[in-house]
């Protein structure tokens, strides 16, 4: 009679019911569980991070999409505006506006016009940008001389601050922006109604200013406009023709490999690089204007190339290798199997790294810094040639400013810029999933 302890399936079953395997069994479910609890940990913890980074950007920065203002019934007096009865712009432009607007803001506050001191410290309650606003609406409407017609007319940034809870109304007078007369003439134009917050149009009409309440955005998302356009029209065909070459025309050798090593360097090469090469290349070799949206397209161009062409190359090669063969073997020739074939079926993928690749650009800084995109400026870039900055780069040069209103701005600016940016990887997305095919 054979041996039962001797059959190697019973034996392999006591190994594996032994109190030593149940061990090292209960020992890898363990392992497995910590390892679990690690994954979910660092979760947690990035998105605590992320929390509360949206948490403080947002916090901070609501409150620069409202901007206080006073409602004041402005008399358009002809004998302030045109003394000598012309009214051609030259005339318009050097009249005294500031005269207009402090003279209804004494009649609606009851500052006495005789009084200096009390005449200065009504005057710090409105912004030193109203003359351009009463410019720009006699300008636009010149009927309006002679009338008087009610406006909202800027509040100066402290009066602004007051109004959001920035300025602290216990701490000594000689220590706080407002005295207490100021105080006073504010709470009073509150409970009238004649002083308010309302939405701020002017952080997306204005241009560049020192002074917080009068300084907008619309310089830096023309700017950014005309280089992400120039990004667009350089490295998206630039880039996809590159990617078509390399993956289904080159010959694999050693030149090739070395280009497609090179290539893949330059993606992970600092922005900042690039930022000397396009102030070396394009402004002192070549001679284009400094700070001009032209210049930063191009550095941003050549910044966004790698990506381009590497996200190209990805989509062509998801493509199958059947749909060529087939394309070749009823007779279509190289070119054609490539682009009637290939390319139209790799294009949502393309798509979709080019506009990763134009999110990456957007958001750039250094590069930026390096070829002058920090000027201040006031009127709006009507080419790419004219001097003008962009939203990263307004946003660092509010962040370096002293005043108090352009912490807000900041802020306001970054949820700006970060609108755009998930509008933009939105459509990455959408494109993905609305076109994607899955072999």
């Amino acid at each position: 009679m054979a041996d039962i302890t001797a059959d190697p399936a019973r034996t392999r079953a006591r190994a594996w019911n032994s109190d030593e395997a149940r061990a090292r069994t209960r020992k890898r479910y363990a392992a497995e569980r910590r390892f679990r609890m690690y994954g979910i940990a660092a979760l947690c913890f990035a998105t605590a991070f992320l929390v509360i980074l949206f948490t403080t950007i947002i916090g901070t920065g609501w409150t620069a999409f409202l901007q206080s203002k006073f409602l004041l019934n402005v008399t358009f007096a002809e004998d302030v505006i045109a003394p000598d009865g012309k009214r051609d712009e030259q005339t318009l432009r050097l009249a005294n506006w500031d005269k207009i607007a402090r003279t209804a803001l004494y009649q609606v506050i009851g500052a006495n016009e005789a009084d200096r001191k009390e005449r200065k410290d009504a005057n710090e309650l409105l912004s030193r940008g109203i003359d351009v606003q009463l410019r720009d609406m006699v300008l636009a409407s010149p009927d309006l001389i002679g009338q008087t017609k009610p406006v909202w007319l800027l509040a100066q940034g402290n009066v602004d601050a007051l109004l959001k809870g920035a300025i602290d109304r216990d701490i000594p007078e000689d220590r706080r922006q407002l005295n207490n007369r100021q105080l006073a003439w504010v709470d009073a134009a509150v409970d009238k109604g004649i002083l308010a917050k309302k939405f701020n149009t002017g952080l997306f009409t204005f241009g560049a200013s020192s002074q917080p309440e009068t300084a907008g955005l619309l310089v830096a998302i023309v700017g950014s406009f005309f280089m992400m356009l120039t990004v667009a029209l350089l490295a998206v065909p630039i880039g996809v023709a590159a990617a078509i070459y390399l993956e289904e025309f080159a010959p694999k050798n050693r030149w090739t490999d070395l280009i497609e090593v090179n290539i893949n360097n330059l993606a992970a090469v600092p922005s900042i690089v690039f930022g000397l090469l396009g102030l070396a290349v394009f402004i002192s070799f070549m001679g284009l204007p400094r700070s001009a949206s032209l210049v930063g397209g191009l550095v941003l161009t050549l910044m966004t190339l790698p990506t381009v062409i590497i996200a190209s190359r990805a989509a062509l090669t998801a493509v199958p290798p059947s749909i060529r063969e087939g394309a070749l073997g009823v007779g279509a020739s190289k070119m054609q199997a490539v682009f009637h074939h290939v390319l139209p079926l790799a294009l949502p993928g393309i798509m979709t790294g080019t506009i990763l690749g134009l999110v990456q650009a957007l958001g750039e800084t250094a590069p930026l810094l390096m070829i002058g995109l920090v000027a201040f400026v006031v009127d709006v870039p009507s080419t790419p040639l004219e001097p003008a900055t962009a939203l990263p780069v307004q946003i660092y040069m509010w962040a370096s400013s002293a005043e108090r209103g352009f912490v807000e701005r900041t802020a306001g600016a970054t949820i700006v810029l970060l609108g755009f940016l998930f509008i933009m990887n939105a459509l990455a997305v959408f494109l993905r999933r609305r076109f994607e095919r899955r072999w």
